[in-house]
C-alpha cells in the first residue's frame, strides 16, 4: 500500500468534507431534502458505518495482538519493567501537558472580561473512586468484558493468557502459532479498511460541519485558540524532545511516518476507534516490535489523555477568570495532580473529558456549571486533542520499544519499505 498516497487522500477527504459541510450548513441543512437525505442520510450513514467498522476490530485486535506479544515475553520481569516504564511515561506526558496548559493559559487570560451570567447547568456523571477502578481492572467474565469493550479488562485477560501460553511448552507453542495466524488476518482487515478510509473521513467531516458550521467557534474564539496553541506546543515540542532525548530518534521522521493515524484520529475523535490503525502503524511504520506495541498502544488508548488534560487546564483557567475566582498557586498545583491521576481513575468512562473536568473544578472550588459554556466548541477541540492523544501513545511506545531493544530502526527510517 502506498502510504504517502493514503495520507494525501485522507487529507483531501478531510478538507473536502469540511468545505462541503460548511457549504451545506450555510445554505441551510436543518430541514428539507439536504438535511433528510444528504446530511442525516447518505453522509451520516457512511460516517457511522466507517466508525462501526473501526470499532469492530478493536477487541479482536487488542486480544490477539496482546496475547501474541505477552507469550513472546517469557520472562515475567520483562513485562513488569515494560509496564512500569509505560505507565511512568504516560503519567509524565500528562503532567507536562496540564502544566503547559496552565502556564500558557494564565499568560493569555482567555476568560478575562467575559460575562458568564447563565442559567445553564452541566450535571456530570459521578466518576468511580480510584479503588473501584483498580478492582474493575480485573475481569470476572472475560467474554462480557469483550462484549462491552472494557479494554482494561481485555488487556489484563490477554496478558494472563499470553503468560500462560509462554509457560505451557508444546501445547502453548501450537496455540501461539494459531493466534499469530489470527493476528495476521486481523491486520489484513485493517489494511482493507484503510483503503476506503478517505471516503469515511469525508462523510464524517461533512456531517459534523453541516450540523455545526464554523460559527460555533466565534463566541469562544480566545478559549478555542488557547487550547489549540497548547495542543500544538505539546505536540511539536514535548514529544520531539522526548523522542530525541530518550530514544535518540528524529522527530520529523516520526511525524512523517505517523501522519495517517493523526488524520484518522482527527476525523473519528476517538482513541479507541483509531486503535487498530495506531497499532498497525506503530508496528509496521515506526518499527516497534509487537510484544511492546501490543501492550503500550492499547493501554495508552485507554488511559493516556494528554490532549484531554490540556483542555482541562485551559478550561479551568478560563472558568476561574470568567467567574473572577482566584484559585492561587496551590489550586493550580491541585489541578495538575488531579488531572494527571484522573487520566487513569476515569479510564473507560463515557464522556471522560468532561467528567474529569468536573472532578478538577470541584477539587479547586470552581462552579461545575461553567462546563456548559464550553460545550459548544468541545466537539471541534475533541478532534484535535484526540490526534494529540494517539501521538502520545505512539511516542511512548517508540521510546519503550527503543529502550527494550524491541525496535527496528530500518522500518522507522523506511529503508526496507
Amino acid at each position: 500500500m502506498d502510504r504517502s498516497r493514503l495520507t494525501r487522500n485522507i487529507i483531501i477527504g478531510m478538507v473536502a468534507g469540511l468545505l462541503v459541510g460548511s457549504i451545506l450548513h450555510w445554505i441551510g441543512s436543518e430541514e428539507g431534502f439536504i438535511a433528510t437525505y444528504l446530511v442525516n442520510g447518505v453522509f451520516d450513514v457512511g460516517g457511522k458505518i466507517f466508525i462501526a467498522s473501526l470499532k469492530l476490530l478493536v477487541v479482536p485486535l487488542v486480544f490477539f495482538s496482546l496475547v501474541c506479544g505477552a507469550s513472546n515475553l517469557s520472562d515475567g520481569s520483562s513485562m513488569g519493567r515494560i509496564g512500569f516504564k509505560t505507565l511512568g511515561l504516560y503519567l509524565l506526558t500528562t503532567a507536562i501537558a496540564i502544566t503547559l496548559a496552565l502556564t500558557i493559559a494564565t499568560n493569555i487570560n482567555p476568560g478575562l472580561g467575559i460575562d458568564l451570567v447563565t442559567t445553564a447547568e452541566y450535571v456530570a456523571k459521578q466518576p468511580p473512586s480510584l479503588t473501584q477502578v483498580i478492582i474493575d481492572i480485573f475481569p470476572t467474565n472475560p467474554l462480557r468484558a469483550m462484549a462491552e469493550g472494557n479494554m482494561l479488562q481485555v488487556i489484563v485477560f490477554a496478558i494472563l493468557i499470553g503468560i500462560a501460553i509462554s509457560r505451557c511448552g508444546e501445547p502453548g507453542e501450537r496455540i501461539r502459532v494459531s493466534l499469530n495466524d489470527w493476528n495476521e488476518v486481523v491486520m489484513r482487515l485493517i489494511l482493507m479498511l484503510m483503503a476506503v478510509a478517505p471516503a469515511g473521513v469525508f462523510c464524517l467531516m461533512v456531517t459534523l460541519f453541516a450540523n455545526m458550521g464554523l460559527g460555533a467557534i466565534a463566541d469562544l474564539i480566545k478559549y478555542f485558540m488557547t487550547v489549540v496553541l497548547v495542543l500544538l506546543v505539546h505536540f511539536s515540542l514535548t514529544y520531539s524532545i522526548l523522542l530525541r532525548s530518550l530514544a535518540g530518534l528524529n522527530p520529523v521522521t516520526f511525524y512523517k511516518r505517523f501522519a495517517p493515524v493523526m488524520a484518522y484520529a482527527f476525523s473519528t475523535s476517538s482513541s479507541n476507534a483509531t486503535l487498530p490503525i495506531t497499532l498497525e502503524t506503530v508496528e509496521h511504520r515506526l518499527g516497534v516490535k509487537n510484544e511492546i506495541a501490543s501492550f503500550t498502544v492499547p493501554l495508552g488508548a485507554t488511559i493516556n489523555m494528554d490532549g484531554t488534560a490540556i483542555m482541562q487546564g485551559v478550561a479551568t483557567v478560563f472558568i476561574a477568570q470568567a467567574y473572577n475566582i482566584d484559585i492561587s498557586l496551590t489550586g493550580y498545583l491541585m489541578v495538575i495532580l488531579t488531572a494527571t491521576l484522573a487520566s487513569i481513575g476515569t479510564a473507560g468512562v463515557p464522556g471522560v473529558g468532561l467528567i474529569t473536568l468536573a472532578l478538577v473544578l470541584q477539587q479547586v472550588g470552581l462552579p461545575v456549571e461553567g462546563i456548559a459554556l464550553i460545550i459548544g466548541v468541545d466537539r471541534l477541540l475533541d478532534m484535535m486533542r484526540t490526534a494529540v492523544n494517539v501521538t502520545g501513545d505512539a511516542t511512548v511506545s517508540t521510546i519503550v520499544g527503543r529502550s527494550e531493544n524491541k525496535f527496528d530502526e530500518n522500518i522507522f527510517e523506511g529503508r526496507n519499505a
